[in-house]
């Protein structure tokens, strides 16, 4: 597989406050994580392409980075853009950030308030979150935290706020989510500390450590194995196996809800590697069944996500996913919605939970699926073709920006795209 696309935005960004020079293999190297370069160059960094896949970061070590000439432009990742932000809180520099059109509609007020804790001041001329200001803390202080929303790239944005700041900063989250940060942070050198904190975990790392330059091969990416996963689960007579895959806490629950959806999938060859765990998966046609899955076991992150509702729209009798919470980004749980509705599938969209009504087949199809704002719904939907009565017409805007290769690795398994 590719290199893991938020892996990759973690390890640039922490090689860029390193000491020393730190080597990444496997950097997929397509728009957003080459504007995570540009931005790590504009803020002093040295980032350079030394063969495909393998780049050099020169790093100016925690609070080295230099104030930008110019307005950072991060595309369209929000991961990449609270990274950035979470680091820029703690440096006492001003810059200005900005985004592409699906970025700038995204309200994320939340994350700026959150980051304002360490002594750094943000304006945002909307109630969306980019274009904004950022003047860093001159003095940042520790910052402690308890998440309401479970969402990664957050508890990392705080964390890295944190390694600019003297003393620990903490983060408490009600579930676990993906601790990329975390192992990542080892790999460089910082003291960090996960432990339970009553039904949920505490994340700490140590402020103001010397991170060490280091070499780094990045792990596959986990979202587009689970896309060639799942093709494998709802079309008859398939079986896959990735190599190499990122294994974090969000996508291991993802693969534990399929499996309580009845989904053969083997897990073999778990293993650390560049501070990350990493597997290898086989994905086996078996056919899924519908299954009530509770408010710790699915979460805003099932809630929210693409691929375990077109599981559920292919299975036998209703999945029910209780607890309803908003995501983070209600426009992707709002598009997934229409998209299952716009192919045939029965939906019930209650206040407190979500029901999908599977047939045990595929369904209708026959449709046209917009990219819109969501091109990761838009390749869902391609997905979900594969097992559709009639094949589907998906707009290809955005979804090779964002999944970049996917569409040769669909090929590659054999799907019938024309």
């Amino acid at each position: 597989m590719p290199g893991d696309k938020a892996t990759s935005y973690h390890a640039l960004l922490l090689a860029a406050l390193a000491v020393g020079e730190s080597q990444i293999m496997g950097l997929p190297e397509h728009g957003d994580v080459l504007r995570m370069a540009s931005t790590l160059r504009a803020l002093g960094a040295e980032v350079i392409a030394e063969a495909p896949g393998t780049w050099r970061v020169a790093g100016r070590g925690i609070g080295g980075l230099r104030e930008p000439e110019s307005v950072l432009d991060i595309g369209g990742s929000g991961t990449a853009a609270r990274l950035i932000c979470g680091t820029l809180a703690s440096h006492d520099l001003f810059a200005t950030m900005t985004g592409n059109a699906n970025l700038r509609r995204q309200p994320m007020r939340w994350m700026t308030d959150m980051l304002q804790d360490c002594g750094a001041r943000f304006h945002c001329p909307t109630d969306a979150w980019l274009p904004l200001a950022v003047q860093g803390a001159r003095n940042a202080v520790p910052i402690e935290r308890r998440l309401s929303m479970q969402t990664a790239p957050a508890k990392s944005a705080l964390l890295l706020a944190g390694l600019n700041a003297p003393g620990w900063t903490h983060v408490t989250e009600t579930a676990p989510t993906c601790d990329r940060a975390a192992g990542l942070l080892r790999h460089f050198g910082a003291s960090v500390m996960v432990e339970p904190c009553g039904d949920g975990y505490t994340t700490g790392v140590m402020g103001q450590p010397e991170l060490r330059g280091t070499n780094l091969a990045l792990p596959g990416d986990s979202s587009l194995a689970a896309l060639l996963l799942l093709a494998a689960l709802i079309v008859p007579g398939s079986t896959v196996t990735i190599r190499g895959v990122a294994m974090d806490s969000q996508r291991a629950e993802l693969f534990t809800i399929l499996q309580k959806m009845g989904a053969h999938l083997e897990i073999t060859r778990k293993r650390l590697e560049g501070g990350a765990p990493v597997t290898d998966i086989t994905a086996t046609y078996t056919g899924l069944h519908g299954a009530d899955m509770p408010a710790v076991l699915a979460g805003s992150m099932a809630i929210g996500d693409p691929i375990l509702a077109i599981a559920a729209a292919c299975a036998t009798g209703p999945t029910r996913l209780e607890g309803r919470a908003a995501p983070p980004d209600g426009s992707l749980l709002s598009a997934t919605l229409a998209m299952l509705r716009l192919n045939g599938v029965r939906v019930e969209d209650a206040s407190e939970s979500i029901v999908v009504h599977g047939t045990g087949a595929g369904p209708v199809g026959g449709v046209r699926v917009e990219a819109g704002t969501a091109p990761r719904v838009a390749l869902c939907g391609l997905v979900l073709s594969l097992a559709s009565a009639t094949p589907a017409r998906v707009d290809a805007a955005g979804i090779e920006q964002d999944c970049p290769g996917i569409l040769a690795l669909l090929r590659q398994i054999g799907a019938p795209l024309a």
